[in-house]
This record gives C-alpha cells, sequence and structure tokens, in this order.
C-alpha cells in the first residue's frame, strides 16, 4: 500500500506541475501539441517549463533531485532555460530550518553549539538534496580557531529514500520479467547498486572516510584540494571539515577575469578523472558543477577544489584493466580488439561474430573522433552504442553504472570550459602510459616485492609437501606429475644451454680483447 500511495502521489506532483505537458510539447508533430493544449485545460500552468520542472522534482525527494542534477549537467540535451533552472538544485535547493540543524549538531556532540564554534552562520552557504552546509569558526582541542565548513543531513532521509527505493524495486521487477530484453538490463542489480550508494550517502562518517582516501590519493597530483576532515566532530549527522574558498566552476567569466587558464583547467580535469578511475579505482562520482570549486588563493591558484563525497565509486582491478584496454582501442580506432574484449569478458554471449560487432562499434564511433567536445556528444555515443547492445545482448554491468553517469559529468563540465576541447587527444597520453605502466618491468617488481613475504613463507615448505603428496600416491607418480617433471627438465637443459653459451661467449669476448691488448705492446 505504502508503493501504491507513493506512485499516486507521482502522478499527483506529474499533474500538479503540468510534466505531461512539457513532455507532449517537446514532440513536433501538431497532434500531440494540440494534446498537451487539451490535456492542460483548466489548469494554472504560468510558470515557465524549467521552475515547473525543478520545483517538481524538489517535491518528490531527494532521488528526484539528483536525476535534476544529472540533467543540469547536459546542456546538449536541454534547452538553456531548463538547464540553468535546474542548475539550482546543485546547491540551491530549498533549506530546512537553521534551529533543527543546530540541534542536530547538539544532539551529535552532546554539547551547545556556543562550546564548539567560536561562530556559527545559521543561514546555509549551500542546500542540497540529502544535506546542506554551514560556514563556522570550530575552537579545535588546542583552543586554535579554524574557519570550518559543517554539513548537517536532512532530517527524514531515510524513510522518503526507503519510498522510492521500493516502488524502483517493484518497476524493475516488472521490467525484468516481461521480456528477454529487460533481463538482459538487469534493473534488480542496477537499482541495489542504487540502493547501496544512496544509503552509503546518508552516513557523513563514511562521507568524511572517503574525503580523507581521496586526500592521500591526490596527495602528489598538484590539480586538486580536498578539505581536511576534523574528526573529533564527525557523526553520522554532522561532519565538520576545512573551509575551502575558491569561485564556482559553473562561472567560467569569473574564473577567466581572475586570469584561470580556462583550457588547462578542462585537460587537468580530464587528467583528474582518469587518475581516480584507472590508477587508484577510487574516483569522486557525484563531479556536477555544485560540488567542483577552482582555488584563486596564490599557493594554490587554478587548481580544483572538490567537495561533497557522499557518492565516491569503486573499481576492481578487472574492472580497470579491462576498461583501460577498451578506451586505448577506442582511441587507436582498434574496434576489433574492442570487439574481442566484449566477448573475451563475457559481456556479449561466446558465439557472436568478432566482424559484425566490430563493424558496428566502428558505425557508431567513427564519426565522432577528431572532433572537438562542442560537436560532439558523449551522451548521444553512449544512446547509439545501447541501441546496438540490444542487437549483439550485451549485459548491463551494474558496477560500471556510476562510472558512466560520472563520465558524462565530466563531459558536461569539459563543454563548459572548453568547447574546443579534445577529448579523445587529451585522454589518449594518459591511458596510453598508464598501460604501459600495467604490463612493464616496473609493475613486475612492484608485484614482486608485494608477494615476497607470502613466498617466502611458502617455499621452506615446499619441499615436504611434495614429498609427502608423492607418497601418497599408490601407483607412482600420476601423468600430470610425470609430464610437468618431463616439462622441466627439458626447460633445465635448455637454461643450461643458454647459461654456457651466454658464459661462452663472454669468454670469447674477454679472449679478443687480450689478444688485441697483447698485439697493441
Amino acid at each position: 500500500m505504502t508503493r501504491l500511495f507513493r506512485g499516486v502521489f507521482i502522478i499527483w506532483v506529474v499533474l500538479r506541475y503540468g510534466l505531461d505537458e512539457l513532455f507532449l510539447n517537446s514532440f513536433q508533430k501538431p497532434w500531440l501539441r494540440a494534446l498537451a493544449r487539451l490535456v492542460s485545460i483548466g489548469r494554472r500552468l504560468d510558470a515557465p517549463r524549467g521552475v515547473r520542472l525543478r520545483e517538481a522534482l524538489e517535491r518528490l525527494g531527494p532521488i528526484f533531485v539528483k536525476f535534476g542534477q544529472v540533467l543540469s549537467t547536459r546542456r546538449d540535451l536541454l534547452p538553456l532555460d531548463v538547464a540553468d533552472e535546474l542548475a539550482r538544485l546543485q546547491d540551491r535547493v530549498p533549506p530546512f530550518d537553521s534551529d533543527i540543524a543546530i540541534r542536530t549538531i547538539e544532539r551529535a556532540f552532546r554539547k551547545p553549539v556556543g562550546d564548539i564554534f567560536a561562530s556559527f552562520e545559521r543561514v546555509p552557504v549551500a542546500s542540497a538534496s540529502i544535506a546542506q552546509v554551514h560556514f563556522a569558526v570550530l575552537i579545535d582541542r588546542h583552543g586554535v580557531q579554524r574557519d570550518v565548513a559543517v554539513k548537517v543531513l536532512r532530517p527524514g532521509m531515510l524513510p522518503a529514500i526507503e519510498k522510492d527505493l521500493g516502488l524502483m524495486r517493484t518497476m524493475a521487477s516488472w521490467v525484468g520479467g516481461l521480456s528477454s530484453d529487460g533481463r538482459r538490463l538487469k534493473p534488480r542489480e542496477v537499482v541495489a547498486e542504487f540502493d547501496k550508494y544512496l544509503h552509503d550517502e546518508l552516513d557523513l562518517v563514511r562521507e568524511a572516510a572517503c574525503a580523507a582516501q581521496l586526500r592521500r590519493n591526490m596527495a602528489g597530483l598538484d590539480l586538486v584540494l580536498i578539505p581536511e576532515m576534523y574528526w573529533d566532530y564527525c557523526s553520522p549527522e554532522v561532519i565538520v571539515m576545512e573551509r575551502m574558498r575558491g569561485i564556482p566552476i559553473s562561472q567560467v567569466d569569473r574564473l577567466r577575469a581572475a586570469g584561470v587558464d580556462i583550457p588547462k583547467l578542462a585537460r587537468d580535469g580530464v587528467t583528474l578523472f582518469f587518475t581516480q578511475v584507472f590508477r587508484d579505482g577510487f574516483f569522486h562520482a557525484d563531479m556536477h558543477p555544485g560540488n567542483i570549486q577552482v582555488s584563486i588563493e596564490p599557493a594554490t591558484f587554478g587548481r580544483y577544489i572538490s567537495l561533497d563525497f557522499g557518492i565516491v565509486g569503486t573499481l576492481t582491478e578487472f574492472d580497470k584493466e579491462y576498461l583501460a584496454q577498451n578506451f586505448t582501442a577506442f582511441f587507436r580506432r582498434d574496434y576489433k580488439r574492442v570487439a574481442e574484449l566484449h566477448i573475451e569478458s563475457g559481456w556479449v554471449p561466446p558465439g557472436t561474430r568478432v566482424d559484425e560487432l566490430e563493424a558496428a562499434v566502428r558505425t557508431v564511433c567513427e564519426p565522432y573522433f577528431d572532433r572537438p567536445l562542442r560537436e560532439i556528444s558523449l551522451g548521444m555515443v553512449l544512446m547509439r552504442l545501447f541501441q546496438t547492445s540490444r542487437r549483439f545482448h550485451v549485459e548491463i554491468q551494474p558496477q560500471l553504472v556510476l562510472l558512466q553517469k560520472t563520465l558524462l559529468n565530466i563531459e558536461g563540465l569539459g563543454r563548459d570550459l572548453d568547447p574546443e576541447l579534445d577529448l579523445w587527444s587529451t585522454a589518449r597520453p594518459f591511458l596510453e602510459k598508464w598501460m604501459l605502466e600495467q604490463v612493464g618491468p616496473q609493475k613486475l617488481l612492484e608485484q614482486l616485492k608485494e608477494e615476497a613475504p607470502r613466498y617466502a613463507k611458502l617455499l621452506p615448505g615446499l619441499p615436504r609437501l611434495l614429498h609427502d603428496y608423492l607418497r601418497r600416491q599408490p601407483d607412482g607418480l600420476p601423468r600430470e606429475i610425470k609430464e610437468l617433471l618431463v616439462e622441466q627438465r627439458r626447460t633445465n637443459r635448455l637454461l643450461q644451454g643458454l647459461v654456457y653459451g651466454g658464459i661462452g661467449f663472454a669468454l670469447g669476448l674477454l679472449a679478443m680483447q687480450l689478444l688485441v691488448h697483447v698485439r697493441l705492446f
């Protein structure tokens, strides 16, 4: 019944703000536009379309607000008036009462606000779907005053999210059971991933820990600043962090007036994203403009400032290597390798013809190479790839949904900063260097160092284990052991030949040098 009531409420909001009329008006067909005018009879829909959409998403709750945040970065897909209005969802969602924020802080730390902060700004500086932020001056344990930002969780978030997730699970079950194509999309698994990330975002201590990890990872890169967390004042509902000063990345004119190199900033953003993804496998997955600023302080001028680490993505070593190989093959336009990688990974059925998949990927991607961002859209590329995936029964990978969302955010940011940016040529050198590091001698030495302690413990016991194993064989050596010993003897003879040959070659060179030396004297 709860899901039914929530579904009815969503329909009521859609009708209340005239989203059905907006949807019908988005089509060019005259009869659909006529239908839009018909359904709007009797409703006051005077507000601009962007305002109506934003207010509807705010009314529907945090999950819908996050959807609006993602849409706001896609100015290539939305009318500018709608994108500008949705951008308000990034950090200007209507705040909750400051008295509630103060009570939450005092409950979390069991102290009056006046005992924790020398000053506390009641008016929040930013307010988003999950929490809002207040500036303050912290009195630390040593009595030193520090400028800080205090993030306070919105009240009642868990029940609101649970309602929408319950509805999404029901819809996912319907989609998964309707057809084989629905099962291929793995809607239940995707919702489960979304569920995990949303619940993680409600624990602010986890967010603080993720920020600390990203701060360590990025320490030597000199491209991004991440606030320090004050652990004495971190709880599941409240975290206190270093106050960062910068210009929001969406204010490009202010950045340009301050002397920031905008094209370099765009290139640095691509490098930063690929470093977090492929080097660390740990990346900021909520990179909309409301969470990104640029420092104009003399010591850190032109560096990114990352904020809000409630959603952080992780990748396994397998995912990192597979994705890096795919990206590298794309940048080299080696579409055959892309097709082979999809088959090797099990993303497509093993009987898929490589040449057919290769041709399909080439048809989608080839038109977009060697073009600046203003002339391409990764959103459209992904849409065409999605259509192609239906033909070849490609399975959706739920663990990569966050990465795809973040990649779209990065493209949107890059488009706003430098429409002339060549995304492919900027990313290709980084990926090729990363791939070389993964298969080169330096990586082998690092792996040997990591495994050395384990090998040191195993090696002394190997002779005894082998002896015990052989004694337990009633019929002598099994065939596999015999073949292994024969191969080992063959390898030993080959190695001995190489060693002796090398020694002979070295002695020959030495003899020649002695002979030349004797003749000279």
